[in-house]
């Protein structure tokens, strides 16, 4: 398997010394940095560098200036997708976000993680788990979510949450570690 393959398949891969995906990555970085200089009046380019630099995006869309991802291939936006200032999605895997998502500010997706062992960390290995977001889902500011979590259709994650597990739809969760409070009635 290359390194992306292992990447993909959730494997230990190496993220930092591998030349493909560091280039890769240097070529999202640059259009993360063309988009975030970018006027904020200046939406037919600011439209057509996240077309460009994510996998799949659906017509009506909007990502507040700065945005920061690894790949950004990895990433799927789906109709009416709103993100506030300062979104930061590392993409070591997919992130896909379904319809009506709404992300408040200084939001992260980690599919990123690191060995404990430092021996193995040191060698620039890491893994990288999807993360899958449903329909009808708002993320308050500051919300971190970590690898390989799915969040559930209807769901509002409080503002401040680390997500480290699943939550089941029609879910009010929030706080640190994310726990469901409550269902909600929709």
């Amino acid at each position: 398997m290359t390194e992306k393959e292992k990447m993909l398949a959730g494997v230990m891969y190496d993220a930092n010394f591998n030349e493909q995906l560091a280039k890769e990555r240097l070529q999202a970085k640059d259009l993360c940095y063309e988009y975030n200089h970018l006027k904020p009046s200046d939406l037919e380019n600011r439209k057509q560098i996240i077309q460009k630099l994510l996998g799949k995006t659906q017509q009506n869309f909007w990502i507040e200036q700065e945005f920061w991802c690894d790949y950004g291939y990895n990433i799927e936006i789906g109709e009416n997708f709103y993100a506030n200032h300062h979104l930061v999605i590392l993409d070591g895997n997919k992130v896909k976000f379904g319809d009506n998502v709404f992300i408040g500010p200084n939001c992260g997706f980690y599919t990123a993680g690191h060995p404990l062992d430092f021996k193995t960390r040191n060698q620039g290995l890491e893994y990288a788990r999807p993360i899958e977001v449903g329909n009808n889902v708002w993320f308050g500011g500051n919300v971190v979510v970590m690898p390989g979590v799915k969040i559930g259709s209807g769901c509002v994650i409080g503002a401040g949450s680390v997500v480290t597990k699943d939550i089941p739809e029609d879910s009010l969760a929030y706080g640190n570690p994310c726990k469901v409070h409550e269902k909600i009635e929709n």
